[in-house]
């Protein structure tokens, strides 16, 4: 950076690591979940309890919903679950406001300190690829919270999933706490701590059965919302060009079918492709998005009763067989990131061969599709 108000030899350039971060406020303490506060000898914390009450279930149901879903936070800083004192645990959590009710919902009936980390609402798998669930940020609200003038031990738990951000070594180093990776749910803490902080194998493992599959469906589904205005008028209005008829009975028709065929796309990438994921062939999620939105083309084609023994029946049973098939290919490829299947490197190598593969089949359909309204 150029200083224009003094010399080259008078600047001097500051590392902006060197540059100490502001002050961390401490939580408020008129949230909603917050039920009075704990006297500790670092200041007040705000108790909390481990019982969700329905606002808590409607904010994650909105939340799935992709609705107000960026700022489902909490405030992050250290909350007291229950009544803890300086032998209780410490867990730490990302300020998704879901992922702190799972923790908090887990430890009925215990008591712990939970340290939330600013990560931006965003949940612990999510933000510690992204770096806010990281070391520096961990170090941060050690020391703002004062957590070594509050508890006697020097450890804090931190979730499995939150191990690609956190380096335990640099955490001890420079704050004096270990850290223990607890297990990946936040429902087998109560079993890991009464264990004396050991997972059992099946802690380490992360699941991807149906019920977390389906969780995501309904985000997904909305994130299609936005285009799917735009893009559903603009098919109908095409399906009423060319054809035998007038232009509001061929969109009555070929419109609408095209409406249809582009929904069922959206529910084969988005919905069938994740419920049926273990079961269909190939690794990438693209080719299993393929093999989905065949079978659907398949059967929309056979509902929709096409001539193949005439030229304009046989381009449009060809176009909407790839349009289908490419619309659906590309909406399952965005569970790649979020899924245990895959990796980065995978999801880059998937990427370089398959967006390509997919533009052209859906340029390609919609052009044939449009060709065979004008012959006759």
């Amino acid at each position: 950076m150029e200083n224009k108000h003094k010399p080259d030899s008078m600047f001097k350039m500051i590392d902006a690591r060197s540059v100490p971060p502001a002050p961390a406020k401490p939580p408020r303490m008129d949230q909603d979940f917050v039920r009075g506060s704990v006297e500790t000898p670092a200041g007040d914390v705000p108790r909390i309890d481990s019982i969700l009450y329905f606002r808590d279930h409607w904010g994650s149901f909105k939340a799935r919903w992709d609705m107000g879903r960026m700022d489902y936070a909490v405030d992050p800083g250290l909350y007291a679950l229950g009544h803890p004192d300086s032998k209780s645990p410490v867990l730490v959590s990302a300020n998704y406001k879901m992922s702190f009710d799972a923790l908090r919902s887990s430890l009925s009936g215990r008591d712990a300190w939970i340290l939330v980390l600013d990560t931006e609402g965003i949940n612990v798998w999510c933000a510690a690829g992204e770096g806010t669930f990281g070391t520096d940020e961990v170090v941060l609200r050690i020391e703002a919270a004062g957590l070594k003038n509050i508890v006697d031990h020097r450890e804090i738990i931190v979730p499995q999933l939150g191990g690609p951000g956190v380096s335990g070594y640099q955490v001890k180093l420079r704050s004096g706490f270990r850290v223990r990776f607890g297990p990946i749910k936040a429902e087998d803490i109560p079993a890991y701590l009464d264990a004396g902080f050991k997972a059992t194998a099946a802690m380490r493992r992360k699941s991807f059965d149906l019920g977390e599959r389906i969780a995501l469906i309904p985000v997904e589904l909305v994130h299609t919302f936005k285009p799917s205005l735009f893009i559903i008028p603009v098919l109908f209005l095409l399906g009423g060009l060319g054809g035998p008829g007038r232009f509001w009975d061929n969109a009555s028709n070929f419109g609408v079918f095209a409406v249809l065929a582009y929904l069922s796309a959206v529910i084969g990438g988005v919905a069938l492709t994740p419920v049926l994921l273990p079961y269909l062939p190939g690794r990438a999620f693209t080719t299993k998005g393929i093999v989905v939105g065949a079978a659907i083309a398949a059967g929309v084609l056979f509902l929709r009763g096409n001539s193949l023994y005439v030229l304009p029946g046989l381009i449009e049973a060809f176009s909407w067989l790839m349009i289908i098939t490419a619309l659906s290919a590309y909406l399952a490829m965005n569970f790649t990131g979020c899924s245990t299947y895959t990796s980065l490197s995978g999801v880059k190598k998937e990427m370089r061969w398959a967006l390509p593969l997919q533009i052209a089949m859906v340029t390609c359909g919609l052009a044939g599709w449009i060709t065979s309204r004008f012959i006759s």
